[in-house]
Parts: structure tokens; C-alpha cells; sequence
């Protein structure tokens, strides 16, 4: 009987010990929650605990909820933490939500803020964005560009520098475009509003008309946001494009024409030496008749029909020749 009771004190000690610990590590954080009117039992604390959850992270996130009239549980909350959520932003989210009157529930708000982890941005700036629009440069000055650039039909440049105002559309904010794609849509249609223009001018004097075009276009499809206004900021000459391609044309030209122009020079050069050596060639033949000429008055003489005299009158003729060739070079022209 001893034994049972020495067992049983000692079973009650442990009991006793497990307890004291128990209340020494949670009865702050639950006296906490009870007392801000967002009760979460000791159990339950307890559980966290072997469940690797930070119970004063999980408590504080549903005593700021119920304080600001929204009541969610410890398991939506451990949930979400468990996913890889922010609980503090998704809290944040829904109280400023509900102070501005947006439809805006507990498992939409986790889905954003799942959406924007590792993105740079919190479910809680989304919110903000959708209470109060924010303003959109375009083009993006983080990438270097100051100014969208287009051309009007007259060929005369526009450099237009806008300014776009957006709110959050949360009900499609998981699965949209973001802000890229919105500065994107947003030179594409001004390029294409300045392009239709006839001259620069009609752009400079409206520079309203390319707001109204670009916005029925409907460039928030399918995107996070939806824009309130397309405002420009300012509008400003460019190069005279359609004088410059033109000068790059004709100047192409000239380099075809004078290619053109190599070639047949290049073909007439080699019919000149064609003909060159087509000379050469007959005055070999003449220089090579006139070796003949000897050799067929020596046959003729050998033969008896060229006699002394003949060959005389020959030699006379050919000497009064040359020296007639001979005054006729040394004679100045006049």
C-alpha cells in the first residue's frame, strides 16, 4: 500500500511539475489574449509549441484582429504561417480593408499575400494602393529612358513623357499583370495614337487626344490594377526622322549607283586591254607580212620576174617614202 502510494505522489509530482512549466511559459501570453477579449487556451499554446509555431506571433495577430472587429481563429492564422504567409501583413490588410469599406476576405487576402512573397511587395500595399491610387511614370526612369519616342506621318519625332494613375483591383490582383505590363500597354498605345497623327503638330496642340485613345483601349485588362487616368506630362519635338531616312536612302543610292558605276568601269577597262592586245596582235601579223616581203622579191628574182631595174624603181619609191614620213614629223603643228 506504500508502494501505490509513493507511485501515485510520485505520478502527481510530475503531473504537478508539467503543469507549473506549462503555466510558467504560457500563462502570460494566455492571461494576454484573455484579457484583450481574444481568448486562446493553454492547449493550444501548448500545440504551437510542438508544431514549431511562434505562439506570441500567432496571439498578438489575433488579439490586433479582434481588436479592430475581425474575428479569425488560430488555425486560419497557424495556417497561413505554415504556408509561408505573413499573418502580421494579412492582418494589417484586412483592418484597412474593412476601415475603408473594401470587400476584402480572410482567404483572398492570404492568396495576395502568398502571391507577393519574394516579389517586393506586402498584401498590405496592396490594400493601400487600392484605397489611395498611385502614380505610374511611363516610361519606367529605372530603365534609363526619359521619354517614349514615336513618329507622326510628316515624319517629324515626338518625345512623350506620361504619367498613370492606378488603383488595385484586388478581386484580380491574384494571377495579374503587374506594373510592367501596364507601362508596357501604355507606350504601345501611345506610339500608335502619335503614329495616326498627320503632322506633329496635331499632337502638340492635343496632346489631350492621346490620353483619350490609350484609355479606351482598355489597357487594365487582365492586370492588377485598374487605371484611373493617363496624364501627360509633358510633350516635346523630336528629330525630323522622315528627313534623316531620306538621307539614308539617297545616300545608299549613290553608294549602289557608283557600285554600278565601278562595274562598267571595270568592264570597259578590260575591253580596252582586250583591244590592246588585239593590236599587239595584228602588228605582230603585219611585222611578221612584211618579213615575207624580202624573202618573195628573192624568189622573184631567182625566178627571173623581178629584174635589176624593178627592184630599183622599188627601192626609190620606198626611200622617197620614208623621207616623206620623216618631214611630215619633223614639220610643228600650227
Amino acid at each position: 500500500m506504500s508502494t501505490f502510494i509513493i507511485l501515485a505522489l510520485i505520478v502527481a509530482g510530475v503531473v504537478g511539475l508539467v503543469l507549473l512549466l506549462i503555466l510558467f511559459n504560457y500563462f502570460a501570453l494566455w492571461l494576454r489574449a484573455w484579457t484583450s477579449g481574444a481568448p486562446v487556451p493553454i492547449m493550444t499554446l501548448v500545440a504551437m509549441r510542438f508544431r514549431s509555431i511562434p505562439g506570441s506571433l500567432i496571439v498578438n495577430a489575433r488579439i490586433t484582429a479582434v481588436r479592430a472587429g475581425i474575428n479569425l481563429s488560430t488555425q486560419q492564422l497557424e495556417t497561413h504561417h505554415l504556408a509561408g504567409g505573413n499573418i502580421n501583413e494579412v492582418v494589417r490588410a484586412l483592418i484597412a480593408a474593412d476601415k475603408a469599406g473594401l470587400s476584402l476576405d480572410f482567404n483572398r487576402a492570404c492568396a495576395i499575400d502568398l502571391a507577393t512573397t519574394g516579389a517586393g511587395k506586402t498584401v498590405y500595399e496592396a490594400v493601400r494602393t487600392s484605397v489611395n491610387p498611385k502614380v505610374i511614370d511611363c516610361p519606367n526612369p529605372a530603365t534609363g529612358k526619359q521619354t517614349i519616342d514615336a513618329v507622326a506621318k510628316d515624319g517629324i519625332g515626338v518625345r512623350v513623357k506620361a504619367r498613370v494613375t492606378v488603383r488595385t483591383a484586388l478581386d484580380r490582383f491574384v494571377g495579374g499583370a503587374m506594373e510592367e505590363t501596364i507601362v508596357a500597354r501604355v507606350g504601345e498605345g501611345i506610339v500608335t495614337t502619335i503614329g495616326s497623327a498627320e503632322t506633329y503638330k496635331d499632337v502638340l496642340e492635343n496632346p489631350d487626344r492621346i490620353s483619350k485613345n490609350v484609355l479606351a483601349r482598355g489597357l487594365d485588362a487582365g492586370t492588377a490594377f485598374e487605371i484611373l487616368s493617363i496624364d501627360i506630362a509633358d510633350v516635346d519635338v523630336g528629330d525630323n526622322i522622315g528627313a534623316k531616312l531620306q538621307a539614308e536612302q539617297a545616300e545608299a543610292d549613290k553608294r549602289v549607283a557608283q557600285a554600278k558605276a565601278e562595274v562598267r568601269r571595270a568592264a570597259a577597262v578590260a575591253v580596252e586591254q582586250e583591244m590592246t592586245a588585239r593590236v599587239a596582235e595584228m602588228r605582230a601579223k603585219v611585222v611578221e607580212a612584211e618579213a615575207q616581203v624580202p624573202l618573195a622579191m628573192a624568189e622573184a628574182f631567182r625566178s627571173g620576174n623581178l629584174g635589176i631595174l624593178d627592184y630599183m624603181k622599188f627601192r626609190n619609191i620606198s626611200a622617197d617614202t620614208e623621207m616623206r614620213s620623216s618631214i611630215a614629223k619633223d614639220t610643228p603643228k600650227n
